[in-house]
């Protein structure tokens, strides 16, 4: 499954994601942010189960802000 989220409360405008039929993550492309970290984190999303990132990234927050990229990513996985 394909999906293009709109992130909320963070510098990066759009996530696009696909997660095959297994639930693994075959893909995360972030637009805007904080490249390299946003690079890092898709990279490292590769391959693993959408709930094993969903439970690492849940709740991790950037600076003073209630949330960040990779919770933002962990919010759009639990939509598909």
């Amino acid at each position: 499954m394909k999906m293009e989220f709109k992130p909320s409360g963070v510098c990066s405008r759009k996530i696009d994601i696909e997660v095959n039929d297994e639930g693994i993550v075959e893909s995360v492309q972030f637009s805007g942010g904080c490249s390299g970290n946003t690079q890092g984190v898709a990279l490292l999303c590769k391959g693993m189960k959408k709930e094993e990132v969903i439970a690492r990234l849940e709740g991790v927050r950037c600076g003073m802000k209630a949330t960040s990229c990779p919770d933002q990513l962990a919010k759009a996985l639990k939509q598909i």
